[in-house]
């Protein structure tokens, strides 16, 4: 690896119809952020473009290193010289809140009295609902560092920060080497095409004296902001580190809309699914058996789609959403830092913010290339959604309460097949566990189960 730290992916550019309001509601009980992931690493990208083959970029890098912080290290690709005023560090609250909104989510619905009757729509009368949405120090290296030029060096918070510009692979991999960024087998290939595509190389170590000068215990992301024609995620450096799949969990934040990957496939996670009721203690196994269910179908080939939504609101809303303070850090500079500023869209006021959460499990074999990405106008909403659904607790005697009493076994076999295909899971395990848990599939009139029905899920 180029150290023992892996740093979101190792990336660098990240340079990604709108649909109609959907209410989704249910109550929120759980969430599936990336700490369920014990290799995912975490990459925010502020992105407006400014035109054809121009666009304002930052990505903030949110490392899950753990280890020395002296044997941190990281080595990025950027598209240009990158000035001190362009470089930052971050709170890792901010990046936490963000993935605590965006995270898939479990959400539960109480079915209601089988025996009520509701009053004719007429006697309610029409009812509308609206949902608001430095200048470089360019010097020449010995024989060994042919082609390597030190642009520049800065010091940001509790980094040394250095900007490279190469003109051959073996000098700037003697040069890493020379200053103690372990390179792994096959680094000089692919640092070999990105110097073909003229781009620098940022980076990274902490400065220990610094660190403790300040009082920080752990190392705070970095971001780097710049404008390029390049709209992409370097990967490739990432997965020669690699000591199997990694995970990469991508938000984009950007004015227009959904960002999607345009050389793999994008693909939207399975959400809206009613699942057994027994998930509400373990959501967390569900969600990494569906996610890497999910990746074995597309056989570790696509991009997962987890969320995306403009920023003002939610339905239901896993964390509360995020201050335009809170943007602006990330690096979403076209809004002001003001609260509340607020601009004005078909569906009420947002924050001009829409955000997309993709996740990633690659390797060199799968992933073979960098991640291209576009952004599109698609602003419709989704989010990774997985529904409890509580049958009535009460007695029900009436015809409508037979019928509705008498249906529910059909309607936990189908929530057992769900689970079992999300999943891989054991289908007949998973009815095992539903009967354990009050889920039963015999018939209300079948021995055994009769008082169970009469009275009811207490």
């Amino acid at each position: 690896m180029l150290t023992s730290a892996r740093v979101a992916a190792l990336s660098a550019l990240l340079l990604l119809q709108a649909g109609a309001a959907q209410a989704f509601c249910g109550f929120y009980v759980a969430q599936a952020d990336s700490k369920l992931f014990n290799k995912a690493s975490k990459l925010v990208v502020a992105h407006q473009s400014k035109g054809v083959g121009d666009h304002d970029i930052s990505i903030t890098m949110a490392s899950d290193y753990q280890g020395d912080p002296k044997e941190f290290a990281v080595v990025v690709p950027v598209p240009t010289f990158i000035e001190r005023k362009q470089i930052g560090v971050v709170e890792i609250s901010t990046i936490d809140h963000l993935d605590a909104y965006t995270a898939p989510r479990l959400v539960e619905y109480h079915d209601s009295d089988p025996c009520y009757v509701p009053p004719k729509y007429s006697e309610l009368g029409a009812r509308t609902m609206a949902m608001s949405p430095p200048t470089g120090m360019g010097r020449s290296m010995p024989e060994r560092y042919r082609g390597v030029t030190v642009e520049a060096r800065y010091e940001v918070g509790e980094y040394d920060i250095i900007i490279l510009a190469a003109k051959e692979s073996d000098g700037l991999a003697n040069w890493l080497t020379d200053n103690q960024y372990r390179l792994p087998d096959g680094a000089q290939n692919v640092l070999g095409s990105y110097i073909k595509q003229e781009m620098r190389f940022f980076l990274a170590k902490v400065n220990l004296d610094r660190m403790q000068m300040k009082g920080q215990s752990f190392l705070r992301p970095l971001q780097v902001r710049y404008t390029s024609a390049k709209f992409m995620i370097p990967i490739r450096l990432g997965t020669l580190n690699a000591n199997g799949p990694q995970d990469l969990i991508a938000f984009v934040l950007s004015p227009r809309g959904r960002v999607e990957t345009t050389n793999y496939q994008t693909v939207a996670l399975p959400t809206g699914n009613n699942i057994p009721l027994y998930v509400k203690q373990d959501f967390g196994n569900f969600y990494k058996a569906m996610f890497e269910h999910s990746v074995a179908k597309k056989d570790m080939k696509a991009v997962f789609l987890e969320y995306g939504w403009d920023m003002a609101w939610c339905d239901p809303c896993s964390a509360d959403p995020l201050k335009n303070s809170e943007l602006v850090e990330l690096g979403v500079r076209w809004i002001d830092s003001d609260e509340p500023k607020l601009y004005r869209g078909s569906r009420g006021d947002f924050p001009g913010v829409y955000v997309t959460r993709l996740h990633v499990r690659y390797d060199s074999e799968h992933f073979p290339e960098d991640l291209m990405l576009q952004e599109t106008a698609n602003k419709e909403n989704f989010q990774g959604r997985y529904v409890l659904q509580h049958p009535w607790q009460g007695t029900a005697d009436c015809k409508a309460g037979d019928s509705y009493f008498d249906g529910l076994p059909d309607r936990f076999s189908r929530e057992a097949e769900t689970l079992a295909d999300l999943t891989g899971w054991d289908k007949a395990a998973i009815k095992t566990k539903m009967t354990e848990n009050g889920q039963p599939f015999e018939s209300r009139k079948s021995s055994g189960f009769g008082a169970f029905w009469r009275r009811g899920f207490e």
